[in-house]
């Protein structure tokens, strides 16, 4: 018997041999619910008549998650055909001060627990890069939200305007499939959509705050926030700094699946075993 490869086959029953084996992943789904008709924001992107103005709303990852999908409602103009909606584009943040000049600026009340200064770059994705694809449906054709948060976005000590009132508009539902699914770690982060009317403005509905079932509550939730060239790269809590109102949430939704942990798992074979194979390792002796 070849000893070189017996002995081989011993060292390898003799020690540990330890297999990950992979975890089956779960679905993933968070909602802040539907929209309560409380306030209506607008988060779009410049066009000749004012800044980009930005909305985010914060959910909460407790392991690494792949999403691949979100919706959110908002409202358009009354009568608005659904072809006007030109683009969409998704951003994901980290809370400050991650991605951010810290110490802040001041220009604004606080910013604890507002979103970052920049986003993710690698979980932005936009309908015009391919990066995300999207459908709209008009849900409701005259829906009204109480206040609204447009132009009134200023820097401190004039944040306070208490919102434009009430907007009445089409309601609908903005439904994204992202081509390329975005990996996020476990942590607290903002979601921050913008739709492309062209001249027109989408607002952003709000949601029940806090979150009610059938959405998905959690403890540290945080209210939405705002902001646009007047204040950028600085955020304003929507309610708390703005309206003196609420606090709001937004109204949307995020899926996908968690990212599998590896389990160890150990097959162990004895290292003890090789005593009773000793003897095959022996020389054996010549005879004079």
């Amino acid at each position: 018997m070849n000893k070189c490869l017996l002995f081989g086959c011993i060292v390898a029953l003799g020690v540990g041999t330890f297999v990950a084996t992979p975890a089956a992943a779960d679905s993933f789904v968070f909602s802040t619910g539907s929209p309560d008709g409380r306030i209506a924001t607008l988060s779009a992107p410049a066009n000749a008549s004012r800044s980009e103005t930005e909305t985010a709303d914060d959910f909460i990852l407790s392991q690494p998650t792949t999403i691949n999908h979100a919706t959110f409602y908002g409202l358009i103009p009354s009568g608005t055909p659904l072809s006007s909606i030109s683009g969409v584009e998704v951003e994901f943040y980290h809370i400050f001060p991650i991605d951010s000049t810290n110490p802040p600026s001041n220009h604004v009340p606080t910013r604890t627990n507002s979103p970052a200064d920049t986003e993710i770059a690698s979980a932005t994705r936009d309908s015009a890069l391919a990066s995300l694809s999207f459908t709209a449906a008009v849900l409701a054709p005259s829906f009204t939200a109480a206040n609204s948060v447009v132009n009134g976005i200023n820097a401190s000590p004039n944040s306070f305007t208490a919102g434009e009132g009430p907007v009445t508009g089409d309601e609908v539902l903005i439904d994204v499939d992202f081509t390329t699914p975005i990996l996020l770690a476990a942590d607290h982060y903002f979601f921050r959509p913008e739709v492309d009317l062209g001249g027109a403005n989408f607002l952003w509905l709000s949601a029940p705050k806090p979150i009610l079932a059938p959405g998905t509550p959690f403890t540290t939730d945080l209210q939405s926030w705002i902001r646009n060239g007047n204040i950028s790269p600085d955020w304003l809590r929507i309610g708390t700094d703005i309206t003196h109102q609420g606090p709001f949430n937004a109204a949307f939704s995020l899926s996908g699946e968690t990212v599998p942990t590896p389990e160890p798992s150990s097959l162990l074979l004895l290292g003890s075993g090789l005593l009773g194979l000793g003897p095959l390792l022996r020389r054996p002796r010549r005879t004079k």
